[in-house]
Protein backbone atom coordinates (compact mmCIF):
# COMPACT_ATOMS: atom_id res chain seq x y z
CA UNK A 1 0.00 0.00 0.00
CA UNK A 2 1.18 3.50 -1.24
CA UNK A 3 2.53 6.06 1.08
CA UNK A 4 -0.78 8.20 -0.49
CA UNK A 5 -3.19 5.62 0.53
CA UNK A 6 -2.27 5.12 3.98
CA UNK A 7 -2.90 8.72 4.57
CA UNK A 8 -5.84 9.10 2.85
CA UNK A 9 -7.46 6.24 5.07
CA UNK A 10 -6.16 7.78 7.88
CA UNK A 11 -7.75 11.07 7.03
CA UNK A 12 -11.17 8.95 7.44
CA UNK A 13 -10.54 7.57 10.13
CA UNK A 14 -9.88 11.10 11.95
CA UNK A 15 -12.91 12.53 10.23
CA UNK A 16 -14.65 9.70 11.90
CA UNK A 17 -13.28 11.24 15.27
CA UNK A 18 -14.26 14.62 14.91
CA UNK A 19 -17.25 13.84 13.44
CA UNK A 20 -18.46 11.83 16.73
CA UNK A 21 -17.30 14.65 18.79
CA UNK A 22 -19.00 17.63 17.22
CA UNK A 23 -22.20 16.05 16.44
CA UNK A 24 -22.27 15.26 20.25
CA UNK A 25 -22.40 18.51 20.62
CA UNK A 26 -25.67 19.18 19.14
CA UNK A 27 -27.28 16.09 18.82
CA UNK A 28 -28.55 15.42 22.41
CA UNK A 29 -30.68 19.26 22.18
CA UNK A 30 -33.42 16.53 20.38
CA UNK A 31 -33.49 13.89 22.57
CA UNK A 32 -33.82 16.42 25.92
CA UNK A 33 -37.61 15.91 25.94
CA UNK A 34 -37.61 12.33 26.18
CA UNK A 35 -34.84 12.42 29.00
CA UNK A 36 -37.04 14.59 30.72
CA UNK A 37 -39.76 12.19 30.56
CA UNK A 38 -37.35 9.40 31.50
CA UNK A 39 -35.72 10.79 34.41
CA UNK A 40 -38.66 12.79 35.98
CA UNK A 41 -36.66 15.79 35.82
CA UNK A 42 -36.78 19.36 35.31
CA UNK A 43 -35.89 20.40 31.75
CA UNK A 44 -33.41 22.84 33.56
CA UNK A 45 -31.45 20.29 35.02
CA UNK A 46 -31.57 18.02 31.58
CA UNK A 47 -30.14 20.59 30.53
CA UNK A 48 -26.85 20.29 31.65
CA UNK A 49 -26.64 17.07 29.32
CA UNK A 50 -25.55 19.64 26.81
CA UNK A 51 -23.97 21.91 29.83
CA UNK A 52 -21.28 19.52 31.00
CA UNK A 53 -20.67 18.69 27.41
CA UNK A 54 -19.92 22.27 26.48
CA UNK A 55 -18.21 23.13 29.15
CA UNK A 56 -15.33 20.67 29.67
CA UNK A 57 -15.12 20.42 25.76
CA UNK A 58 -14.17 24.41 25.86
CA UNK A 59 -12.30 24.02 29.27
CA UNK A 60 -9.65 21.29 28.10
CA UNK A 61 -9.29 21.52 24.07
CA UNK A 62 -6.03 23.68 24.74
CA UNK A 63 -4.79 21.47 27.53
CA UNK A 64 -5.13 18.26 25.61
CA UNK A 65 -3.86 20.50 21.93
CA UNK A 66 -0.53 20.89 24.56
CA UNK A 67 -0.16 17.49 25.27
CA UNK A 68 -0.49 16.29 21.76
CA UNK A 69 2.01 18.77 20.75
CA UNK A 70 4.43 17.15 24.13
CA UNK A 71 3.89 12.87 23.96
CA UNK A 72 2.68 12.55 20.16
CA UNK A 73 -0.70 13.79 18.45
CA UNK A 74 -1.77 10.45 17.32
CA UNK A 75 -0.95 8.18 20.73
CA UNK A 76 -2.78 11.80 22.18
CA UNK A 77 -5.54 11.11 19.72
CA UNK A 78 -6.47 7.23 20.36
CA UNK A 79 -6.42 8.01 24.02
CA UNK A 80 -8.84 10.64 23.21
CA UNK A 81 -11.28 8.07 21.24
CA UNK A 82 -11.23 5.31 23.60
CA UNK A 83 -12.19 7.98 26.58
CA UNK A 84 -14.98 9.14 24.25
CA UNK A 85 -15.87 5.71 23.43
CA UNK A 86 -15.99 4.30 26.85
CA UNK A 87 -18.03 7.25 28.36
CA UNK A 88 -20.77 6.91 25.73
CA UNK A 89 -20.95 3.32 26.39
CA UNK A 90 -21.34 4.85 30.03
CA UNK A 91 -24.00 7.20 28.86
CA UNK A 92 -26.26 5.19 26.89
CA UNK A 93 -26.60 3.06 30.34
CA UNK A 94 -26.85 5.63 32.73
CA UNK A 95 -29.49 5.05 35.90
CA UNK A 96 -30.11 8.60 36.55
CA UNK A 97 -29.32 11.93 35.71
CA UNK A 98 -26.15 12.38 37.96
CA UNK A 99 -24.45 9.43 36.18
CA UNK A 100 -25.37 10.77 32.44
CA UNK A 101 -24.01 14.22 33.41
CA UNK A 102 -20.55 12.94 34.81
CA UNK A 103 -20.04 10.85 31.82
CA UNK A 104 -21.10 13.25 29.44
CA UNK A 105 -18.20 15.43 31.24
CA UNK A 106 -15.50 12.56 30.20
CA UNK A 107 -17.10 11.97 26.94
CA UNK A 108 -16.25 15.79 26.56
CA UNK A 109 -12.51 14.76 27.59
CA UNK A 110 -12.34 12.39 24.89
CA UNK A 111 -14.37 14.90 22.49
CA UNK A 112 -11.90 17.93 22.76
CA UNK A 113 -8.47 15.74 22.28
CA UNK A 114 -10.43 13.97 19.16
CA UNK A 115 -11.17 18.16 18.10
CA UNK A 116 -7.90 19.72 18.87
CA UNK A 117 -5.68 16.97 17.36
CA UNK A 118 -7.31 15.68 14.33
CA UNK A 119 -6.77 19.45 12.00
CA UNK A 120 -3.18 18.80 13.10
CA UNK A 121 -2.59 15.38 12.18
CA UNK A 122 -3.53 16.01 8.68
CA UNK A 123 -1.55 18.58 8.27
CA UNK A 124 1.37 16.97 9.65
CA UNK A 125 0.54 14.06 7.18
CA UNK A 126 -0.08 15.65 4.03
CA UNK A 127 1.77 18.10 1.92
CA UNK A 128 2.37 20.47 -1.04
CA UNK A 129 -1.85 20.90 -2.49
CA UNK A 130 -2.62 17.79 -1.11
CA UNK A 131 -2.71 19.65 2.45
CA UNK A 132 -5.47 21.61 1.46
CA UNK A 133 -7.66 19.54 -0.07
CA UNK A 134 -7.51 16.75 2.78
CA UNK A 135 -8.09 20.44 5.24
CA UNK A 136 -11.19 20.46 2.78
CA UNK A 137 -12.58 17.35 3.70
CA UNK A 138 -12.18 17.64 7.20
CA UNK A 139 -13.46 21.34 7.21
CA UNK A 140 -16.43 19.80 5.44
CA UNK A 141 -16.97 17.20 8.35
CA UNK A 142 -16.63 19.62 10.99
CA UNK A 143 -19.28 21.77 9.35
CA UNK A 144 -21.48 18.39 8.61
CA UNK A 145 -21.25 17.34 12.24
CA UNK A 146 -22.42 20.59 13.44
CA UNK A 147 -25.65 21.07 11.55
CA UNK A 148 -26.49 17.44 11.40
CA UNK A 149 -26.97 16.87 15.09
CA UNK A 150 -31.09 17.49 14.58
CA UNK A 151 -31.75 15.49 11.87
CA UNK A 152 -29.35 12.14 12.86
CA UNK A 153 -30.58 12.80 16.74
CA UNK A 154 -34.02 13.08 15.84
CA UNK A 155 -33.84 10.06 13.41
CA UNK A 156 -32.34 8.04 16.53
CA UNK A 157 -34.92 9.22 19.12
CA UNK A 158 -37.45 8.41 17.02
CA UNK A 159 -36.63 4.86 16.19
CA UNK A 160 -34.73 3.69 19.00
CA UNK A 161 -34.91 5.85 22.12
CA UNK A 162 -32.57 8.41 23.32
CA UNK A 163 -29.44 5.71 24.40
CA UNK A 164 -28.65 5.16 21.06
CA UNK A 165 -27.37 8.27 20.09
CA UNK A 166 -24.76 7.44 22.77
CA UNK A 167 -24.26 3.88 21.95
CA UNK A 168 -24.11 4.77 18.18
CA UNK A 169 -20.41 6.26 19.05
CA UNK A 170 -19.32 2.63 20.09
CA UNK A 171 -18.92 0.91 16.82
CA UNK A 172 -18.08 3.85 15.00
CA UNK A 173 -15.49 4.57 17.52
CA UNK A 174 -13.98 1.20 17.44
CA UNK A 175 -13.41 1.32 13.61
CA UNK A 176 -11.99 5.10 13.97
CA UNK A 177 -9.20 3.85 16.45
CA UNK A 178 -8.28 1.08 14.35
CA UNK A 179 -7.98 2.86 11.48
CA UNK A 180 -6.26 5.63 13.30
CA UNK A 181 -3.68 3.02 14.85
CA UNK A 182 -2.58 1.02 11.40
CA UNK A 183 -3.31 4.56 8.68
CA UNK A 184 -2.23 7.31 10.77
CA UNK A 185 1.79 8.24 11.31
CA UNK A 186 2.99 9.43 14.72
CA UNK A 187 4.73 12.78 14.84
CA UNK A 188 8.06 12.70 16.18
CA UNK A 189 7.46 12.68 20.24
CA UNK A 190 8.76 15.95 21.68
CA UNK A 191 8.28 15.33 25.57
CA UNK A 192 12.28 14.73 26.06
CA UNK A 193 12.81 18.70 24.69
CA UNK A 194 9.51 20.30 27.03
CA UNK A 195 8.32 20.45 30.51
CA UNK A 196 4.61 20.71 31.55
CA UNK A 197 3.62 24.65 32.09
CA UNK A 198 1.12 23.68 35.09
CA UNK A 199 0.27 26.93 35.98
CA UNK A 200 -0.43 27.85 32.41
CA UNK A 201 -2.95 25.15 31.93
CA UNK A 202 -4.24 25.30 35.31
CA UNK A 203 -4.67 29.42 34.71
CA UNK A 204 -6.18 29.07 31.01
CA UNK A 205 -8.49 26.23 32.56
CA UNK A 206 -9.72 28.75 35.34
CA UNK A 207 -10.72 31.46 32.75
CA UNK A 208 -11.98 29.42 30.45
CA UNK A 209 -14.08 27.54 32.63
CA UNK A 210 -15.08 30.88 34.46
CA UNK A 211 -16.40 32.50 31.21
CA UNK A 212 -18.38 29.59 29.72
CA UNK A 213 -19.73 28.90 32.80
CA UNK A 214 -20.86 32.71 33.51
CA UNK A 215 -22.29 32.41 29.98
CA UNK A 216 -23.85 29.50 30.83
CA UNK A 217 -25.30 30.95 33.64
CA UNK A 218 -26.78 34.15 31.76
CA UNK A 219 -28.78 31.40 29.11
CA UNK A 220 -30.46 29.83 31.97
CA UNK A 221 -31.57 33.25 33.61
CA UNK A 222 -31.66 35.87 31.27
CA UNK A 223 -33.26 38.36 33.67
CA UNK A 224 -29.95 38.35 35.79
CA UNK A 225 -28.01 41.70 34.70
CA UNK A 226 -25.14 41.74 33.70
CA UNK A 227 -23.53 43.67 36.38
CA UNK A 228 -25.56 41.21 38.73
CA UNK A 229 -22.93 40.31 41.78
CA UNK A 230 -23.12 36.55 40.56
CA UNK A 231 -22.14 37.98 36.42
CA UNK A 232 -19.48 40.07 38.04
CA UNK A 233 -18.19 37.36 39.82
CA UNK A 234 -17.16 34.73 36.93
CA UNK A 235 -16.57 37.27 34.56
CA UNK A 236 -14.14 38.93 36.93
CA UNK A 237 -12.56 35.46 37.87
CA UNK A 238 -12.28 35.21 34.03
CA UNK A 239 -10.40 38.00 33.55
CA UNK A 240 -8.32 37.66 36.63
CA UNK A 241 -7.32 33.89 35.57
CA UNK A 242 -6.64 35.32 31.91
CA UNK A 243 -4.69 38.36 33.12
CA UNK A 244 -2.27 35.52 35.21
CA UNK A 245 -2.17 33.55 32.58
CA UNK A 246 -0.83 35.73 30.25
CA UNK A 247 1.53 37.07 33.17
CA UNK A 248 3.17 33.44 33.59
CA UNK A 249 3.27 32.72 29.35
CA UNK A 250 5.33 35.98 28.83
CA UNK A 251 8.10 35.09 31.71
CA UNK A 252 8.47 31.06 31.26
CA UNK A 253 10.90 29.50 28.63
CA UNK A 254 8.70 26.87 28.01
CA UNK A 255 4.77 28.17 27.99
CA UNK A 256 1.64 26.15 26.82
CA UNK A 257 0.84 28.87 24.47
CA UNK A 258 3.63 30.38 22.79
CA UNK A 259 2.13 34.35 23.10
CA UNK A 260 4.17 35.29 19.50
CA UNK A 261 1.56 33.62 18.12
CA UNK A 262 -0.86 36.56 18.62
CA UNK A 263 1.53 38.80 17.17
CA UNK A 264 0.87 37.28 13.65
CA UNK A 265 -2.27 38.90 12.26
CA UNK A 266 -2.69 36.53 9.27
CA UNK A 267 -3.40 33.95 13.25
CA UNK A 268 -5.17 36.63 15.39
CA UNK A 269 -7.41 37.05 11.96
CA UNK A 270 -8.07 33.25 11.35
CA UNK A 271 -9.35 33.00 14.86
CA UNK A 272 -11.45 36.08 15.03
CA UNK A 273 -13.01 34.14 11.85
CA UNK A 274 -13.81 30.97 13.91
CA UNK A 275 -15.36 33.10 16.27
CA UNK A 276 -17.70 34.48 14.12
CA UNK A 277 -18.41 31.35 12.50
CA UNK A 278 -19.62 29.90 15.80
CA UNK A 279 -21.28 32.59 17.22
CA UNK A 280 -23.20 33.43 13.84
CA UNK A 281 -23.66 30.12 11.63
CA UNK A 282 -23.52 27.62 14.91
CA UNK A 283 -25.20 29.42 17.41
CA UNK A 284 -28.23 30.71 14.65
CA UNK A 285 -28.87 27.05 14.01
CA UNK A 286 -30.31 26.28 17.76
CA UNK A 287 -32.77 29.07 16.88
CA UNK A 288 -33.54 27.98 13.72
CA UNK A 289 -34.33 24.60 14.80
CA UNK A 290 -36.94 26.14 17.92
CA UNK A 291 -38.58 27.94 15.21
CA UNK A 292 -38.97 25.18 13.21
CA UNK A 293 -40.31 22.71 15.80
CA UNK A 294 -42.24 25.29 19.01
CA UNK A 295 -43.73 27.17 16.23
CA UNK A 296 -43.74 25.75 12.60
CA UNK A 297 -45.13 22.67 14.37
CA UNK A 298 -42.14 20.14 12.42
CA UNK A 299 -40.57 17.16 14.34
CA UNK A 300 -37.49 16.70 15.44
CA UNK A 301 -36.93 14.78 12.04
CA UNK A 302 -38.57 17.11 10.03
CA UNK A 303 -36.73 19.84 10.56
CA UNK A 304 -33.38 18.00 10.66
CA UNK A 305 -34.56 17.01 6.87
CA UNK A 306 -35.13 20.46 6.16
CA UNK A 307 -32.10 21.39 7.48
CA UNK A 308 -30.01 19.42 4.70
CA UNK A 309 -30.36 22.55 3.18
CA UNK A 310 -27.75 23.80 5.33
CA UNK A 311 -25.39 21.04 6.33
CA UNK A 312 -25.43 19.16 2.56
CA UNK A 313 -23.28 21.92 1.14
CA UNK A 314 -20.31 21.07 3.52
CA UNK A 315 -20.14 17.95 2.22
CA UNK A 316 -20.21 19.12 -0.92
CA UNK A 317 -18.13 21.74 -0.92
CA UNK A 318 -14.96 20.72 1.45
CA UNK A 319 -13.02 18.59 -1.18
CA UNK A 320 -13.79 21.84 -3.69
CA UNK A 321 -12.22 24.26 -1.76
CA UNK A 322 -9.02 22.43 -1.20
CA UNK A 323 -8.55 22.57 -4.65
CA UNK A 324 -9.90 26.38 -5.39
CA UNK A 325 -7.99 27.49 -1.88
CA UNK A 326 -3.87 25.91 -3.58
CA UNK A 327 -5.20 28.07 -6.55
CA UNK A 328 -7.06 31.30 -5.44
CA UNK A 329 -7.04 33.90 -1.92
CA UNK A 330 -7.76 32.12 0.98
CA UNK A 331 -8.20 35.40 2.43
CA UNK A 332 -10.55 36.50 0.00
CA UNK A 333 -12.87 33.56 0.18
CA UNK A 334 -13.41 33.69 3.58
CA UNK A 335 -13.67 37.33 4.10
CA UNK A 336 -16.25 36.81 0.64
CA UNK A 337 -18.16 33.74 2.01
CA UNK A 338 -19.05 35.63 5.34
CA UNK A 339 -20.44 38.54 3.45
CA UNK A 340 -22.42 35.86 1.53
CA UNK A 341 -23.56 34.39 4.68
CA UNK A 342 -24.78 38.13 5.73
CA UNK A 343 -26.71 38.52 2.88
CA UNK A 344 -28.36 35.11 3.39
CA UNK A 345 -29.38 36.34 7.36
CA UNK A 346 -31.12 39.23 5.74
CA UNK A 347 -32.75 37.35 3.23
CA UNK A 348 -34.13 35.11 6.10
CA UNK A 349 -34.79 38.51 8.58
CA UNK A 350 -36.94 39.85 5.90
CA UNK A 351 -39.59 36.57 5.49
CA UNK A 352 -39.62 36.32 9.44
CA UNK A 353 -43.37 36.64 9.57
CA UNK A 354 -45.95 34.57 11.72
CA UNK A 355 -46.93 33.15 8.19
CA UNK A 356 -43.25 32.09 7.57
CA UNK A 357 -42.70 29.32 5.75
CA UNK A 358 -40.10 26.85 4.92
CA UNK A 359 -40.28 27.94 1.16
CA UNK A 360 -39.64 31.17 2.27
CA UNK A 361 -36.59 30.55 4.72
CA UNK A 362 -34.57 27.98 1.89
CA UNK A 363 -33.19 30.43 -0.13
CA UNK A 364 -31.28 32.20 3.10
CA UNK A 365 -30.58 28.85 4.66
CA UNK A 366 -28.71 27.67 1.33
CA UNK A 367 -26.40 30.38 1.41
CA UNK A 368 -25.77 30.15 5.40
CA UNK A 369 -24.66 26.17 4.11
CA UNK A 370 -22.78 27.60 1.42
CA UNK A 371 -20.93 29.61 3.55
CA UNK A 372 -20.22 27.49 6.39
CA UNK A 373 -19.04 24.55 3.62
CA UNK A 374 -17.09 27.10 2.34
CA UNK A 375 -15.19 28.70 5.53
CA UNK A 376 -14.81 26.00 8.16
CA UNK A 377 -12.47 24.08 5.34
CA UNK A 378 -10.57 27.03 4.22
CA UNK A 379 -10.02 28.01 8.17
CA UNK A 380 -8.49 24.81 9.03
CA UNK A 381 -6.06 25.12 5.92
CA UNK A 382 -5.54 28.74 6.52
CA UNK A 383 -4.56 28.32 10.56
CA UNK A 384 -2.43 25.63 9.72
CA UNK A 385 -0.11 28.17 7.44
CA UNK A 386 3.46 29.24 8.57
CA UNK A 387 2.95 27.12 11.78
CA UNK A 388 5.67 24.85 13.27
CA UNK A 389 4.97 21.17 13.52
CA UNK A 390 6.04 20.76 17.54
CA UNK A 391 2.98 23.24 17.80
CA UNK A 392 0.13 22.33 15.61
CA UNK A 393 -1.71 21.18 17.78
CA UNK A 394 -2.00 24.19 19.70
CA UNK A 395 -2.41 26.48 16.76
CA UNK A 396 -5.06 23.70 16.35
CA UNK A 397 -6.40 23.84 19.52
CA UNK A 398 -6.52 27.81 19.55
CA UNK A 399 -8.93 27.53 15.92
CA UNK A 400 -11.73 25.02 18.12
CA UNK A 401 -11.38 26.99 21.58
CA UNK A 402 -12.30 30.36 19.53
CA UNK A 403 -15.33 28.93 17.68
CA UNK A 404 -16.74 27.04 20.68
CA UNK A 405 -16.55 29.69 22.74
CA UNK A 406 -18.14 31.89 19.96
CA UNK A 407 -21.14 29.05 20.23
CA UNK A 408 -21.34 29.88 23.34
CA UNK A 409 -21.11 33.18 23.57
CA UNK A 410 -23.58 33.18 20.45
CA UNK A 411 -26.39 31.56 21.80
CA UNK A 412 -26.37 33.52 25.15
CA UNK A 413 -26.38 36.81 23.10
CA UNK A 414 -28.93 35.71 20.51
CA UNK A 415 -30.71 34.49 23.33
CA UNK A 416 -30.95 37.99 25.30
CA UNK A 417 -31.92 39.67 22.24
CA UNK A 418 -34.82 37.44 21.30
CA UNK A 419 -36.00 37.62 25.19
CA UNK A 420 -35.69 41.10 25.02
CA UNK A 421 -37.94 41.87 21.89
CA UNK A 422 -40.31 39.13 22.58
CA UNK A 423 -41.33 40.60 26.07
CA UNK A 424 -41.51 44.02 24.55
CA UNK A 425 -43.49 43.19 22.23
CA UNK A 426 -45.89 40.97 25.03
CA UNK A 427 -45.82 43.73 26.99
CA UNK A 428 -46.86 46.02 24.29
CA UNK A 429 -49.98 43.96 23.08
CA UNK A 430 -51.12 41.85 25.62
CA UNK A 431 -53.53 45.02 26.37
CA UNK A 432 -55.41 44.66 23.01
CA UNK A 433 -56.27 40.60 24.14
CA UNK A 434 -60.17 41.08 25.28
CA UNK A 435 -59.70 39.13 28.41
CA UNK A 436 -60.01 39.93 32.34
CA UNK A 437 -57.49 41.68 33.66
CA UNK A 438 -56.14 39.01 36.25
CA UNK A 439 -56.15 36.62 33.43
CA UNK A 440 -54.42 39.00 31.38
CA UNK A 441 -51.60 39.59 33.98
CA UNK A 442 -51.37 35.92 35.30
CA UNK A 443 -50.79 34.73 31.35
CA UNK A 444 -48.54 37.28 30.64
CA UNK A 445 -46.61 36.82 33.48
CA UNK A 446 -46.05 32.62 32.75
CA UNK A 447 -45.23 34.14 28.79
CA UNK A 448 -42.47 35.87 30.21
CA UNK A 449 -41.42 33.12 32.81
CA UNK A 450 -41.39 30.40 30.31
CA UNK A 451 -39.43 32.20 27.53
CA UNK A 452 -40.11 32.36 23.87
CA UNK A 453 -39.45 28.95 23.32
CA UNK A 454 -41.86 27.42 25.73
CA UNK A 455 -44.16 30.36 25.17
CA UNK A 456 -45.77 28.54 21.58
CA UNK A 457 -46.59 25.73 24.20
CA UNK A 458 -48.82 27.98 27.11
CA UNK A 459 -50.76 29.82 24.09
CA UNK A 460 -51.42 27.06 22.51
CA UNK A 461 -52.29 24.35 24.83
CA UNK A 462 -55.25 23.05 25.13
CA UNK A 463 -56.88 24.93 27.98
CA UNK A 464 -56.42 28.22 27.05
CA UNK A 465 -57.41 27.35 22.78
CA UNK A 466 -60.74 26.95 24.63
CA UNK A 467 -60.83 30.66 25.76
CA UNK A 468 -62.74 33.08 23.44
CA UNK A 469 -59.64 35.06 23.37
CA UNK A 470 -57.35 32.47 21.98
CA UNK A 471 -56.52 33.36 18.68
CA UNK A 472 -55.43 36.81 19.56
CA UNK A 473 -53.86 35.87 22.41
CA UNK A 474 -51.75 33.47 19.61
CA UNK A 475 -51.37 35.88 17.54
CA UNK A 476 -49.87 38.04 19.85
CA UNK A 477 -47.30 35.24 20.92
CA UNK A 478 -46.47 34.30 17.54
CA UNK A 479 -46.12 37.79 16.17
CA UNK A 480 -43.36 38.61 19.56
CA UNK A 481 -41.84 35.06 18.44
CA UNK A 482 -41.65 36.26 15.24
CA UNK A 483 -40.13 39.70 16.09
CA UNK A 484 -37.67 38.46 18.35
CA UNK A 485 -36.10 35.48 15.67
CA UNK A 486 -36.20 38.76 13.44
CA UNK A 487 -33.84 40.66 15.90
CA UNK A 488 -31.94 37.28 16.35
CA UNK A 489 -31.23 36.84 12.04
CA UNK A 490 -29.81 40.19 11.91
CA UNK A 491 -27.70 39.91 15.07
CA UNK A 492 -26.48 36.93 13.25
CA UNK A 493 -25.63 38.92 9.83
CA UNK A 494 -24.17 41.32 11.69
CA UNK A 495 -21.81 38.77 13.22
CA UNK A 496 -20.45 36.99 10.55
CA UNK A 497 -20.39 39.94 8.15
CA UNK A 498 -17.65 41.67 11.18
CA UNK A 499 -15.85 38.05 10.65
CA UNK A 500 -16.17 38.75 6.87
CA UNK A 501 -14.36 42.09 7.91
CA UNK A 502 -11.67 40.83 10.08
CA UNK A 503 -10.58 38.54 7.62
CA UNK A 504 -10.48 40.81 4.87
CA UNK A 505 -8.20 43.37 7.20
CA UNK A 506 -6.52 40.68 9.22
CA UNK A 507 -5.70 37.72 7.21
CA UNK A 508 -3.04 37.30 4.35
CA UNK A 509 -3.21 36.64 0.69
CA UNK A 510 -0.91 33.96 0.06
CA UNK A 511 1.45 31.12 2.19
CA UNK A 512 2.78 33.61 5.37
CA UNK A 513 6.46 32.70 6.96
CA UNK A 514 6.49 31.15 10.12
CA UNK A 515 6.95 33.45 13.12
CA UNK A 516 10.24 32.08 14.93
CA UNK A 517 9.81 30.55 17.62
CA UNK A 518 11.91 28.03 20.69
Amino acid sequence: MTKSTRNWIGLTALSLGVFMALLDVTIVNVALPTMVRDFNESFNNVQWVLNAYSLVLGVTLLIVSKIGDMYGLKRVFVISLAIFVLASAVNGMAPNLLILDIGRGVQALGGAGMNALAMALVAVSFKGSKRGVALGILGSVIGLSSASGPLVGGYLVAQFGWRSIFYVNIPIGIIAIVLTMIYVDEVPDLSKNHHIDFAGMILSAGSLFALIYGLILKENHQHWSWTSPQMLGWFGAAIVFFALFIWVEGRIKQPMVNLAMFKNPHFVGTVMVALALGAGIYSYNTYLTALMQNYMGYSALQAGVRQLTISIWSLILGPLTGYLGNRYSKKWMISGSLFLGGIGFLMLANVMTVNVSFAELWPGMVLMGITNGLVNPLLNSTGMEGVQVREMGMASGLINVFRQIGVTLGIVSMGLVQSNVYEKYLTAHMGQVNMPHAAATAIHKALVNAGPFSGHGIAFSARLSKMPFAHDLQQIVWQGYANGTRAVTLTAAGIVVVGGLCAAVLMRNRRITSTKQN
